[in-house]
């Protein structure tokens, strides 16, 4: 499913790139048959490439799966079932392969449901962004359990709205994570290789800076403001988390630059593209958090994919690891120990990434 974040500020609405079929002409997600030795989100990239004429970041953790009805080459039809991984598109190319064959269109979410006529991908749309997902998420057991607690603690939640805050904590999170979104992006192009990657580790190392401005920032108005909306340890703790995520990236950053690295594996894009969906869910959270009351629901929804993604980027990291051990390990020990390094990076990325959805599920437990 490829994407992307068009606008600017907290509320930048995200749109979503379809195909027309070349049989029947109705809109449908880039997808296809792998080859019998492709990794199945490496297989949806290709896709995507051919029929869309799109790259970028392909994250290894799928968003789930749909099925459809399809027609055989020999007049017959059969049930499909199609993973669907998200894309974020770095890159929209003029020419692609199908370009003749099909037409491509950006929709918003909500245009994208409508158009597609598969009920379950419909539903893997509309969950992608906070605004779509709202109705269905109030019906989830954790939703309902938030509910009943929020009745018994109503009298309590209308008084201390009255109280006076101040601070623009909220803001001051928000805008961090645009910047975990735009370093993450820096990084995943980083990772692909080619002659830009001086540009993009610089790009990573401006965004690290601007963290670190934010997060003083918030440590400073910590101790200047009188009433703060969470308990103070849980704001510092949350923006710690976050900007150490930011840090680890620019870490990547700098051992690629400082052994000069030019050639990346195929895992390492991987891990790139998993951070790049950690940070666009963590974007997604943090506006969520001036009313925890009525998005407590999505905001566990949120924080436990972030904990799937960082189990996947564990087996992501295993995998990566083993290989370059074995291709390097005795005939290059010096590439095989840099290789290492930048893995060990990339895996603390998410696990802060981690760290940061632990925050923000303790903000939901202590306030919805």
């Amino acid at each position: 499913m490829p994407y992307r974040a068009t606008g600017e500020g907290r509320n930048g609405p995200v749109e979503v790139l379809l195909v027309t079929s070349r049989r029947t002409g109705r809109w449908v997600i880039p997808k296809g048959n792998r080859r019998k030795t492709e990794q199945p989100h490496v297989a949806a990239a290709r896709e995507a490439a051919e029929e869309a004429g799109v790259t970028g970041a392909i994250c290894p953790a799928s968003l789930g799966s749909y099925e459809y009805c399809k027609t055989l080459r020999t007049g017959g039809e059969a049930m499909a079932q199609v993973r669907v991984y998200p894309l974020a598109v770095t890159e929209e190319h003029s020419d692609w392969p199908e370009a003749g064959q099909r037409t491509r269109r950006w929709f918003s979410l909500a245009a994208a449901a409508e158009a597609v006529a598969e009920p379950d991908l419909q539903a893997l749309i509309r969950s992608f962004q906070a605004s779509d997902f709202r109705s269905r998420s109030t019906t989830t057991p954790f939703a309902r359990h938030v509910g009943t607690v929020k009745e018994r603690l109503g009298m309590f939640h209308w008084f201390q709205n009255l109280l006076p805050r101040q601070g623009n904590f909220f803001e001051l999170f928000e805008a961090h994570g645009q910047t975990l979104i735009a370093g993450s992006t820096a990084l995943s192009r980083l990772l692909e290789g080619g002659p830009t990657m001086a540009e993009h580790i610089r790009e990573v190392s401006d965004r690290e800076h601007d963290a670190d401005d934010i997060t003083r920032e918030v440590l400073v108005t910590v101790r200047r403001t009188f009433l703060t909306p969470f308990d103070r340890g849980a704001i510092t703790s949350l923006i710690t988390a976050m900007d150490d995520a930011i840090d680890q990236m620019h870490q990547t950053a700098r051992v690629i630059s400082l052994y000069e690295v030019t050639e990346l594996e195929q895992e390492m894009r991987d891990m790139a593209a998993i951070i790049v969906d950690c940070a666009r869910l963590v974007a997604e959270a943090l506006p969520l958090l001036r009313s925890i009351h009525a998005n407590a629901g999505r905001l566990h929804e949120l924080t436990e994919r972030l904990v799937r993604l960082e189990g996947k980027a564990d087996d992501v990291h295993d995998a990566g690891l083993a290989r370059t051990f074995k291709t390097h390990g005795e005939s290059s020990p010096l590439r095989f120990v840099v290789e290492r390094e930048i893995y060990s990076h990339l895996e603390r990325v998410v696990d802060r990434f981690e760290d940061v959805a632990n925050e923000i599920d303790g903000l939901v437990i202590d306030h919805a």
